[in-house]
């Protein structure tokens, strides 16, 4: 009887081990997913931020203003694209100099 506790108690002892690492391997697991969700998340939102700026600048210049100086000058459209153009220009360099992109 005391052989066939030993063995049941080594068994027991190798479950418990064996669950312990299991779990373990979950962790690494989840934490290595976590990982790359956030930098995929980084991603996304260094993107989203970089297609916000000209939305923004066509929003106010769609809005037809009466007043704006803009309208009156030859150069108007040209200059909301050009700063359309370096706001994201200068936004993707942000973001890839942190390395979100």
């Amino acid at each position: 009887m005391r052989d066939v506790t030993d063995h049941i108690t080594a068994a027991i002892e190798r479950s418990v081990r064996l669950r312990a690492l299991v779990r373990e391997i979950f962790t690494v697991n989840a934490t290595v997913v976590a990982e790359r969700q956030n930098d995929q998340m980084k991603k996304i939102s260094a993107w989203a931020g970089i297609l916000f700026f000209p939305s923004l600048v066509a929003g106010v210049y769609g809005m037809n203003f009466t007043h704006m100086p803009e309208l009156h000058w030859l150069l108007g459209y040209p200059m909301a694209l050009a700063l359309m153009l370096t706001g994201c220009v200068v936004m993707y360099t942000i973001f890839r100099k942190v390395d979100w992109i």
